[in-house]
């Protein structure tokens, strides 16, 4: 488990560096949100009725938008090569990125969300829900979104191929995230989406470094 650990180290370490695509995520998850109200209205009811659905979306965009940069960077300067005929299965390789994505995109979400879910007047009731939910469908975006970026690797201004390739693979996560949130908030509960999240998340983990790495050997070859 060292090569792997140091290569999420390392994805880490780079993207804290360059800045740009961490900041840029964040950024646009939280101007998505706080423009909203300005859009929608004031009306609180409103706002709070269309909440989950909000934080969802603008998660989900703000998940694309560093997508293009998973395997892109490190096949511009000839890591990737290296990589791949190193110790470390490819298929690990694609959890190892997808694991560093995650937690330099995904995890500073789950931490703005219920904040910005507040300024929407979501119920305290769904805030708990809608960070146990996005725990499970964040990794899953990074997951799915890995094997869009494997299959438009080295082609130039991909990022608009990417979003057409993983964006309809997103719909099943987006609805029952909104789903949870709304069971909770509704008092019908919520347990049923979440295990159908765990269950999307489980099943990408098992399936989506497999595909991942077809399509990379199929682009380096």
């Amino acid at each position: 488990m060292k090569p792997f650990v140091l290569l999420v180290g390392r994805d880490i370490r780079l993207s804290l560096r360059q800045g740009g695509a961490v900041v840029l995520a964040v950024a646009f998850f939280v101007l998505a949100i706080i423009l909203f109200p300005l859009g929608v209205g004031p009306e609180l009811e409103i706002l709070r009725r269309i909440s989950a659905g909000v934080v969802w979306v603008a998660a989900l965009l703000a998940a694309l938008l560093s997508l293009d940069r998973l395997f892109q960077a490190d096949y511009e300067d000839g890591s990737l090569d290296l990589l791949t005929l190193g110790p470390l299965p490819l298929e690990l390789l694609v959890v190892a990125k997808c694991t560093a994505h995650w937690i330099t995109t995904g995890l500073p979400l789950i931490i703005a969300a219920p904040i910005l879910a507040l300024l929407l007047n979501m119920e305290i009731a769904g805030l708990l829900t809608l960070v146990g939910a996005m725990a499970l469908g964040t990794p899953t975006l990074s997951l799915i979104g890995a094997i869009g970026a494997g299959l438009t690797v080295g082609i130039r201004r991909g990022g608009v191929l990417l979003t057409i390739l993983v964006l309809p693979l997103y719909i099943p996560i987006l609805i029952f995230g909104v789903a949870a949130i709304d069971g909770s908030i509704s008092g019908l509960g919520a347990r049923p989406h979440l295990l159908i999240l765990g269950g999307l998340f489980l099943g990408s983990l098992a399936l989506t470094p497999w595909a991942t790495a077809a399509a990379l050997r199929l682009n380096l070859n």
